[in-house]
């Protein structure tokens, strides 16, 4: 069972962060990029320290005994996922929604040359072609002119907002890898309390950091982001729900697998860029689905 579960569950995490984006992008709008950026892990605290509850004293299973390594990979983890948390928000409002989340997708890549190069990882042929795959298929829905896909591509990644999505997705991509290493090195303790508990520390600790740093640079952001606390809270509420998503799947099979998965959310970015944002989609980004869904086809035959 546990060898196919990290599928539906990378599914649903897809889903929630798509969500999750799309409420800081209208944050971005009243707030300054970190507190926008802060909404997803402040906010998100109070769900993450309720799940972790919830595993605990609720299905009776014990709290892990991390040693010194795990704090090490679950801080590089947590630090990534601030940076690039903040580099998409900038993205996505340069770029048109769906464009900015599109070219920080490229983390699917990134994320397999940091398990390669750091940890050492094998990946199969079929998972590298799904990859490449997956990646292009990105990339064609993210080109602004359909009659010169390749001058569209070489256009597209001569714009600022197209390197800071990359940039973005590098980080994801360091992420998911000290996310992934942290929970794995659980081994002890059941994969779901491994995900959990990893989501508590990751959460904490992200509030606390990027909270000191509004703080000290932008103590005005406070008051604003008491304001709009509603949004804030939803924010919140779907990134610890994804999170604690990403890193139950991580703790299942390698990142790299479960972010090309995870690009499903492309689709969903671009259904929200249709309907909620009311940009225009284009011909060329059937093509890019198309091959999306092949890349992940094959991912999942691996």
């Amino acid at each position: 069972m546990l060898e196919w579960l990290w599928i539906p569950i990378t599914c649903a995490a897809a889903f929630l962060q798509m969500l999750r984006t799309a409420v800081q992008k209208q944050l971005k709008g009243q707030l300054s990029t970190n507190a926008a950026a802060f909404t997803r892990f402040g906010f998100g605290v109070p769900v993450a320290l309720a799940y972790g509850a919830l595993l605990h004293w609720g299905f009776g299973i014990a709290w892990p005994t991390p040693e010194a390594e795990y704090w090490i990979w679950v801080t590089i983890g947590s630090l990534a996922q601030i940076i690039g948390t903040s580099l998409l928000l900038i993205a996505v409002t340069e770029a048109s929604f769906a464009v900015g989340t599109a070219y920080s997708k490229t983390e699917v890549v990134q994320a397999a040359l940091v398990e390669v190069v750091v940890l050492g990882a094998v990946l199969l042929p079929t998972a590298i072609l799904a990859m490449v795959l997956a990646t292009l298929g990105v990339m064609l829905m993210a080109m602004k002119d359909a009659a010169r896909p390749l001058h569209a591509l070489i256009d597209g990644l001569s714009r600022r907002g197209a390197w800071i999505g990359i940039a973005s997705g590098g980080m994801f991509g360091i992420a998911a890898v000290g996310f992934r290493t942290a929970a794995v090195g659980l081994d002890t303790t059941p994969f779901v309390m491994a995900a959990g508990f990893t989501l508590m520390v990751s959460t904490t600790l992200q509030s606390l950091v990027l909270g000191s740093w509004l703080t000290a640079t932008e103590p005005q952001q406070w008051a604003r982001i008491a304001r709009t606390w509603r949004a804030g809270a939803l924010a919140g509420a779907t990134g610890a729900l994804a999170s604690a998503c990403w890193f139950t799947a991580f703790t299942l099979t390698v990142a790299a697998y479960v972010r090309t998965l995870g690009l499903i959310e492309l689709v969903f970015a671009f259904a929200a860029s249709a309907l909620w944002f009311r940009e225009r989609t284009k011909p060329l980004e059937v093509v890019g689905v198309g091959l999306l869904a092949v890349g992940i086809v094959l991912i999942l035959n691996d």
